[in-house]
């Protein structure tokens, strides 16, 4: 189950368990949108891989055990740990290769 981290690991924005502009990678590491679109350019820093936004876990309990009240979001904030210019050398080699193909 996704952890639904708290945090853009960039920039440090707030990111709410319902909010439609946190991406994540295939290892969670968790951005806002506007840092994977103009900073990152849709390339993980810390894998290389592509982002996909990140899915709204259900308030209410829909089916028994099941939606945020049971499996709340994760209060643990992540920052990430490159350098910028570790990080804009990766995007620049990635970027033009879709995620697909990296």
């Amino acid at each position: 189950m996704l952890e639904l981290r708290p945090n853009c690991e960039f920039c440090d924005r707030e990111l709410p368990p319902a909010s439609t502009a946190a991406r994540i990678c295939s290892y969670e590491c968790t951005f806002c949108a506007d840092c994977v679109e103009q900073v990152l350019h849709n390339v993980c820093p810390n894998c290389g891989g592509g982002f996909t936004p990140r899915p709204i876990r259900p308030r209410g309990e829909y089916r028994p055990g099941v939606g945020l009240g049971h499996h709340p979001a994760s209060t643990r904030r992540v920052h990430a740990n490159r350098k910028r210019a570790d990080i804009d050398g990766l995007s620049r080699r990635l970027r033009d290769l879709a995620p697909e193909l990296r």
